[in-house]
């Protein structure tokens, strides 16, 4: 079983939105390349035909790993957040000590990650050094540029 992932209401729905998608239409539009690949013939030196079944285990592979996902996500009221700490979902602002530079993200699964509108995975290498920290604290944390000093400034749900 894969561990449990955390998400917000939007981020669950949209993961449930693409199973069914993958379920309906996905199912759908590959049955009928290859039934459309079958039309033309002998199925034995039919490269469409074989292409179109290996999709279709594909994306077979891909419903089976959503559907896991699904069974071990777990829904999080943001309203709940403890914000005395950087958690899960948590919304934090910290300053590289560096160069003074303030960024702010939010703490997400790896399936809503999305960098441009500030939401980090919470197994990125500087989510992992916020957990669990409080504001004012400072952390390093080792990124692939190398160590990187960050503190605290805020934390919200």
């Amino acid at each position: 079983m894969a561990d449990v992932a955390y998400y917000t209401r939007d981020g669950l729905d949209k993961l449930k939105e693409e199973l069914q998608h993958l379920k309906t239409a996905g199912r759908a539009a590959i049955a009928k390349a290859i039934a459309e690949a079958r039309d033309k013939g002998d199925l034995s030196e039919n490269a469409e035909y074989d292409a179109a079944k290996e999709a279709q285990g594909h994306h077979e592979t891909k419903i089976a790993k959503m559907e896991e996902l699904l069974a071990s996500a777990r829904l999080l009221d943001e309203s709940k957040l403890d914000t005395s700490k950087v958690l899960a979902l948590s919304k934090v602002k910290i300053k590289n000590t560096k160069n003074g530079a303030t960024m702010s993200y939010q703490l997400v699964s790896e399936s809503e990650a999305d960098l441009k509108s500030g939401k980090i995975s919470v197994t990125s290498p500087i989510a992992k050094g916020l957990l669990g920290k409080k504001v004012g604290e400072k952390t390093e944390i080792t990124v692939p540029a190398g160590k990187m000093e960050f503190e605290i400034l805020e934390i919200s749900r």
